[in-house]
């Protein structure tokens, strides 16, 4: 039991102190450099791109990535453990949705837009910044979630235990994958355009999502 429980906890504390460094620097791209950026002169707006940018992508996209693994193991561990619940499924969903937007979208994008590839940059800025503000959307229900769920009980099945509801369940994906198709095909909102917006937005699905699965 006690070899159990520590590395229950050893598995948490590492899933977390790389959740904290890649959510830390996805708020710092989100509400200090991008704004920061906007209104700099151009010799400073270059030497973000050039000196800082580079440095903060490299751990960003890393945490993501270790966050993502950590994330894996400890979810496989909780289902051997038969701890599954609808909470952590959702969570999990976004986590993993957030870390491909930022291998997949965010940073080969913010290659080219850095100078490290070449391409148009003008095309490039917009889809890196939709998916940026998207996974800041996703941000808040995923830390719910996944917060909720180490605190739920310790059955297995329903949003902390208990029946799997179904209707939640598909109102819950849906929800995620609507979000998902609007940052690989669509545009930037209005609800998600600016720090206040996105972090309006993100409460408010927050709740949603918390509604649908306690009561769906």
């Amino acid at each position: 039991m006690l070899h159990s429980y520590l590395l229950d906890v050893l598995l948490r504390w590492g899933h977390i102190v790389f959740g904290v460094a890649w959510i830390g620097l996805l708020y710092y791209f989100n509400f200090v450099q991008t704004e920061y950026v906007k209104v700099a002169d151009d010799g400073a707006k270059s030497d973000v791109m050039q000196k800082l940018a580079p440095i903060a992508l490299w751990w960003f996209r890393w945490a993501a990535m270790f966050t993502f693994l950590t994330g894996l193991i400890l979810l496989g561990w909780i289902m051997n453990q038969q701890r599954f619940s609808l909470g952590i499924s959702l969570g999990a969903l976004m986590g993993t949705l957030m870390m491909l937007n930022v291998w997949l979208i965010i940073w080969p994008n913010q290659r080219i837009v850095i100078g490290l590839d070449e391409g148009d940059k003008a095309a490039a800025a917009p889809k890196a910044g939709l998916a940026s503000r998207t996974n800041t959307l996703l941000s808040l229900p995923m830390l719910y979630f996944m917060v909720a769920s180490i605190h739920g009980t310790q059955a297995s099945g329903g949003v902390w235990g208990g029946e799997m509801s179904t209707a939640a369940l598909v109102i819950g994906l849906a929800i995620v994958v609507l979000i998902e198709a609007n940052a690989i095909w669509g545009k930037m909102m209005d609800a998600i355009q600016s720090v206040r917006a996105v972090i309006t937005s993100s409460l408010i699905l927050t709740v949603i999502m918390a509604g649908v699965v306690h009561y769906a």
